[in-house]
């Protein structure tokens, strides 16, 4: 975890991130409340920016708190945040943009593929996820609620745009053409995709950790 290549690795996921996240201030539209906060994607590059510094700073020797649940929870929400996305933008690219103002392809595609791939690869193969369960359920709880209380109740109230044929201001066109019985459908979806998730992320964790072991007792065996 300290190896020279993890440290390069690191710095360079934890830069990107940071460059992202930052360069989001300069082009978003400070007009809307909420700013690019608006879009869950954005809380997924947040989280993945605190992640990404907080391994960073364990190869520097600086702690050692992995994080593990909370990492845990951001592959969670990565997956749900790419899943969900390409889904929405294959069947219809509006649902997701209505005016058309994308961002640059290359943020898309790091904001929706790459970033989440390193995040990941870093969770499963240098610290092993998925040790306390339980505790990753619960953070994904919270942020399945938090994110809808946040979106309806603060985004939408806040904002006259964009506008749907139900409704108004909430982040994502497509919602604001549902009415709440869909909204809440939707939400709920998505709580119940966390926990699929949070399964197939715990069996590849144990898998890996077999591996690694049965890895381990041959080296040990050969030497």
């Amino acid at each position: 975890m300290n190896s020279g290549s993890v440290k390069i690795y690191r710095w360079l996921v934890f830069l990107l991130a940071l460059g992202y996240f930052l360069y989001l201030f300069m082009v978003t539209d400070h007009s809307l409340f909420g700013w690019q906060f608006r879009y869950l994607t954005i809380w997924a590059l947040t989280t993945n920016l605190l992640v990404a510094g907080q391994m960073l700073r364990l190869s520097l020797g600086r702690t050692k708190n992995d994080w593990n649940s909370f990492v845990s929870m951001g592959i969670v929400l990565n997956v749900i945040v790419v899943v969900n996305y390409w889904k929405l933008f294959l069947t219809d690219p509006t649902a997701l943009n209505s005016d058309g103002n994308g961002l640059i392809w290359y943020m898309e595609y790091y904001l929706h593929l790459i970033g989440p791939i390193l995040m990941v690869f870093d969770a499963f193969v240098f610290i092993g996820a998925f040790r306390n369960v339980r505790r990753v359920c619960l953070y994904s709880v919270i942020l399945c609620l938090a994110y809808p209380v946040w979106a309806e109740f603060l985004v939408a109230p806040m904002n006259s745009r964009p506008n749907g044929s139900v409704t108004n201001g909430l982040p994502y066109p497509f919602l604001n053409d549902l009415q709440i019985r869909q909204r809440l459908m939707f939400y709920g979806t998505i709580m119940g995709s966390n926990f699929v998730f949070i399964g197939i992320g715990w069996g590849i964790a144990r898998l890996a950790a077999r591996k690694k072991q049965q890895t381990s007792v041959s080296v040990t065996a050969d030497s």
